[in-house]
């Protein structure tokens, strides 16, 4: 097996909400949109963000874990530089993001902060100066 991920899959609860914030507050773009199923953005060379409905989701997989608190991942987006995150943090809080954590210096040597996108998921915005920070960056 190739060390790759081609595809990250998140359950969501209501697909429109996050079509209207992944496109139209973050001014991403749609690679397939099926109304009531499925929402896939292409999030680098070789990865999809796939945004499953719930109901769809569970009818492939199975049973959804439900409760208290956050999944217990998360997404980053890496950018180049510290002001770099303060513009996309406010770029998604602009969307609607819920602003989980303003951003902040790290004791690692970067800057990030998160929030998070109608369901929940937590989204790392981050400044990684260090050699693997250069690696994410297109």
């Amino acid at each position: 097996m190739d060390q790759r991920i081609s595809f990250v899959t998140l359950a969501v609860s209501d697909l429109d909400a996050t079509r209207a914030f992944y496109l139209d507050g973050l001014g991403w773009q749609a690679s397939l949109d099926v109304p009531g199923e499925v929402l896939m953005i292409r999030a680098g060379e070789h990865l999809i963000l796939s945004l499953w409905d719930q109901a769809q989701f569970e009818a492939e997989v199975g049973p959804i874990a439900r409760g208290e608190g956050v999944a217990p991942f998360t997404l980053a987006h890496n950018v180049p530089t510290r002001e770099d995150v303060d513009s996309v943090l406010a770029s998604a809080r602009a969307a609607g993001a819920d602003p989980v954590h303003d951003a902040f210096e790290r004791e690692w040597g970067g800057y990030s902060g998160y929030f998070g996108d109608p369901d929940g998921y937590r989204w790392e915005i981050a400044f990684n100066p260090g050699p693997i920070g250069q690696v994410v960056l297109p």
